[in-house]
């Protein structure tokens, strides 16, 4: 049996060019094991390294290793998780929560794991990263000596890969809620059925920010579990937060209450209909928040999507008073930021206000974001100011 991948000129230049991704059609001769490490080589059997091979998968092999005599076993995870974890060390004095692997970012191709306070919760997302799981787990329990470890195996894109999605326990426990620190600010993820691994910890560094700007008459849209209108509520005399989940409120309720915050007001509504509303009433509010779930799922999506940012952005621009701040962002890795700025700017152009852009923002620090790598890098945020 073969363990060895050769793929043709255009799959080693990719490697080449900084991305860890060769797909299908690039793999001219395919190894005859089942998913795991597999050593790989050009056309003329010139050797470029190591990858996790995903049999079924569009992307065949993700590089994990550009030496051809390295060793990828549980010594070599457990290096590897350790300089990701060693890169969040100054993370720790801001929260208790934060992503100590971000796959491709920190060279661990499909691999995520998100910390919180004494709890672990991962993501295999390949199959030849799952063929590792063994070892993944026992170099997190060894760096980390968490307290159970989770894995959230329930993306779509596992389906892709040929494996089953699932929500097991790994190792020790697991509570269904966890309280979570983040700048002064409380609130409780739920490992088990929250949306991601348990809460939204790219956009921590910008849910800080928006709550320094805060002032008057805040506005948060899609609030979900109410993360910015915490921030927000610090600052701001009053924050009315958005969503169109009762479920979702009612957990963004409990962190107010966990805060000791009684200047927010929740409500259940669509938030398309209630900017529309408070338009036609000419309501103005000091600090407005827009961050919305991904509308572009896929590149297919992309036109209908930014007609959706579109709309609430032009909507938000016209309900700034004088001088007020909007925080916008898209969690769309479709929408780049170039066609971010530029939606903005139609919005801009449309809403008859004077906008200026005060500052253009990414997702937290420990969501690296590598040049070479897009994929790497979804979320885009700007602050606005209306001058008039």
């Amino acid at each position: 049996m073969s363990e060895i991948a050769r793929v043709n000129i255009k799959g080693a230049r990719r490697w080449a060019s900084g991305h860890p991704w060769i797909y299908r059609t690039d793999v001219t001769e395919r190894p005859s094991v089942q998913a795991g490490a597999v050593r790989v080589e050009d056309n003329r059997q010139r050797p470029l390294g190591w990858a996790l091979w995903s049999p079924q998968s569009e992307i065949s092999l993700r590089l994990v290793d550009s030496d051809p005599e390295a060793r990828i076993d549980g010594e070599w995870w457990h290096r590897r998780i350790a300089a990701a974890a060693a890169r969040r060390e100054s993370i720790a004095a801001d929260t208790n929560a934060f992503r100590l692997t971000h796959g491709e970012g920190d060279s661990l191709p499909s691999l995520v794991c998100d910390r919180y306070d004494r709890w672990l919760v991962v993501q295999l997302m390949s199959a030849g990263l799952e063929r590792f799981r063994g070892e993944i787990v026992s170099a997190l329990r060894e760096i980390v000596r968490p307290a159970g470890i989770l894995a959230r195996n329930d993306v779509p894109l596992r389906g892709k890969e040929g494996l089953a999605r699932e929500t097991v326990l790994l190792d020790g426990e697991v509570p269904r809620e966890i309280e979570v620190h983040e700048y002064g600010v409380k609130f409780l993820a739920a490992p088990w059925t929250g949306q991601k691994t348990g809460a939204f910890l790219d956009q921590r560094e910008n849910r800080r920010f928006a709550g320094t700007i805060a002032r008057g008459r805040a506005l948060d849209c899609f609030t979900y579990h109410g993360s910015f209108a915490l921030h927000l509520a610090r600052n701001a005399a009053h924050v009315t937060a958005l969503d169109s989940s009762a479920q979702a409120l009612a957990r963004a309720a409990d962190n107010a209450t966990l805060n000791g915050l009684e200047n927010i007001s929740f409500v259940e509504v669509d938030a398309f209909d209630y900017l529309r509303e408070r338009e036609k009433e000419g309501a103005r509010f000091d600090t407005i928040v827009l961050d919305p779930p991904a509308f572009a799922k896929t590149r297919a999506s992309l036109p209908s999507a930014l007609r959706g940012y579109k709309e609430i952005n032009l909507r938000g621009m016209r309900l700034l008073a004088r001088g007020g701040m909007l925080y916008t962002a898209s969690c769309s890795f479709h929408l780049t930021k170039p066609l971010f700025l530029d939606m903005l700017a139609d919005a801009a152009r449309d809403s008859g206000r004077r906008i200026a852009i005060r500052s253009v923002t990414g997702q937290a620090l420990d969501h690296p974001e590598l040049l070479t790598v897009p994929e790497t890098g979804y979320i885009k945020g700007a602050l606005l100011e209306a001058m008039d």
